[in-house]
């Protein structure tokens, strides 16, 4: 109780508050226009986080990209364009109910049932936590090298696209992740014999180029977004309390679909809203009305996405493993703010992580006033020029990044990592594979040197162990069941 009064002081400071609505007003307007992501939003706040305390800082990114995954339904509703990855899913469903004359019931569904499903995945997050907190307690360095192994492996499994490219992804971001001397040898390793590489690549810069920088160079080769028409919205939350008791079910459905999939390495608010979407269709008593503007698919994909954003922090509090690409940008600035993730933040910093449940709960509530002058101002936000929003991008970026180190090294470092980025998305790969391994590569490599160092070389505790070797288990089965299984399928079509 003590810790619940004194995080709750916390949270009611002035910086935080003002921090809290400054940056849920800056997700939703980046969220509504097309080709810009809500971990792109993420990635620019970082830099400007480095001046605030870190509950404000925290609370930042937890704001923004709330209020991010749900604007990005607004395109998506009104111009068939997705804001986000995430609407992606529904977009169809959603813009068939703009042809049909009643766009706002598509938003205010997108909306209300987002609201809901982030304060769900808030309660799941902080029931199930600290509860996870006192299992990990027990971990040495033993355990993190398996379940960091086990979320490299897991991120390549529900990525997008072909496996052996999303394997090719993260192994190129493990291999970015050992440049410098950073390593127990103290050894320059891939330096190039530069000195501005000593201290290894930045992840801070490296994470704006990748998401920032490099959604700029796919805007200059897209063709505009057309003009939303100027259009009278009727009453958008209007209808909302009646879906809500006649869908209750496929709304719970929604939400625990997405705390789980949120949960998951590299998986994120994008796979939660496709397969809650496609879990909705699957089960429904109608499904010959979807992708004719039904409520249906709507509710449950809605709900699922923002409830995934909770999720995604469960491993990332209590591993340091991101759930997502936002959740892998915020565990660097919880590093920076001295905020080490992992199961003795909840014993340490505890004030600290219950700051961080409120932010999620008072985020997900004013979403709902927001998101309501969102829709309503949504014609003069989607009329603005592309050209003067990637610029002011661009411009922060290399800002940012120079604000962070003050070295012009780093906006070399945002510029290079912009065209990796843009060059994996092109052809295919990975960029959250990518992401998770540049993240999660020193984690990695400091457990494996720590168990050997502790263990004098002796690599029989890695299977000896109770808990060690269930993940050992877990993560060569994650390893080989996928080939297995593609070999067996291959044998069946030459057999029939």
């Amino acid at each position: 109780m003590e810790n619940i009064i004194l995080s709750l002081q916390t949270v009611a400071t002035l910086e935080v508050m003002i921090v809290i609505v400054l940056s849920s007003a800056y997700g939703m307007l980046v969220g509504c226009i097309p080709g810009l992501s809500a971990t792109m939003a993420t990635a620019l706040l970082v830099p400007i986080t480095f001046y605030l305390s870190p509950v404000a800082a925290i609370a930042s990114i937890i704001s923004a990209s709330a209020m991010a995954i749900f604007s990005g339904d607004i395109p998506g509703t009104l111009l068939r364009i997705p804001g986000t990855p995430a609407s992606a899913a529904y977009m169809e469903e959603a813009n068939a109910f703009t042809r049909r004359g009643e766009p706002e019931t598509a938003l205010g569904t997108g909306l209300w049932f987002s609201a809901l499903g982030g304060i769900f995945g808030t309660v799941v997050l902080v029931l199930v936590a600290p509860l996870l907190a006192s299992i990990a307690l027990q971990f040495s360095s033993y355990e993190y090298f398996w379940l960091g192994c086990l979320g490299l492996l897991c991120a390549t499994l529900v990525s997008n696209g072909p496996p052996i490219k999303s394997f090719a992804a993260l192994m190129f971001g493990l291999l970015v992740s050992t440049v410098g001397m950073n390593n127990a040898a103290g050894v320059p390793r891939f330096t190039f014999s530069s000195y501005e590489l000593y201290s290894g690549i930045d992840v801070v810069s490296a994470l704006v180029g990748v998401f920032a920088v490099a959604e700029v160079m796919r805007a200059m080769t897209a063709p505009d977004a057309p003009a939303a028409p100027r259009r009278r919205f009727g009453s958008i939350l209007g209808k909302q309390w009646a879906l809500t008791l006649r869908y209750k079910k496929q709304m719970l459905r929604g939400n625990l679909v997405g705390v789980m999939i949120g949960a998951l390495p590299g998986a994120g608010a994008d796979m939660a809203a496709w397969v809650a979407y496609a879990t909705s269709k699957r089960f429904s008593r109608t499904p010959e009305k979807f992708g004719t503007g039904h409520s249906e698919g709507l509710v449950e994909a809605s709900s699922a996405n923002n409830s995934a954003l909770a999720g995604g922090w469960v491993p990332s509090l209590l591993f340091g493993i991101p759930g997502d690409t936002i959740t892998a940008i915020a565990i660097g600035v919880l590093y920076m703010k001295g905020l080490n993730p992992g199961p003795t933040l909840f014993t340490e910093n505890a004030d600290s992580l219950y700051s961080l449940y409120w932010v999620f709960l008072i985020a997900n509530i004013i979403m709902i006033p927001l998101g309501l002058l969102m829709i309503r101002s949504t014609t003069y936000v989607l009329r603005v020029p592309r050209w003067t929003i990637m610029s002011t991008v661009l411009l922060c970026s290399a800002v940012g990044a120079y604000a962070v180190s003050n070295s012009l090294f780093s906006i070399v470092v945002v510029a290079a990592f912009g065209a990796i980025g843009y060059a994996l998305d092109k052809y295919g790969y990975s960029v959250a594979a990518f992401v998770l391994g540049l993240v999660m590569g020193p984690m990695v490599e400091q457990n494996l040197v720590t168990s050997l160092i502790k263990s004098g070389g002796d690599v029989t505790p890695f299977f000896t162990r109770p808990t060690s070797v269930v993940l050992a288990f877990l993560t060569i089965a994650a390893l080989l069941v996928p080939s297995l299984l593609r070999l067996l399928r291959n044998r069946r079509r030459v057999a029939v």
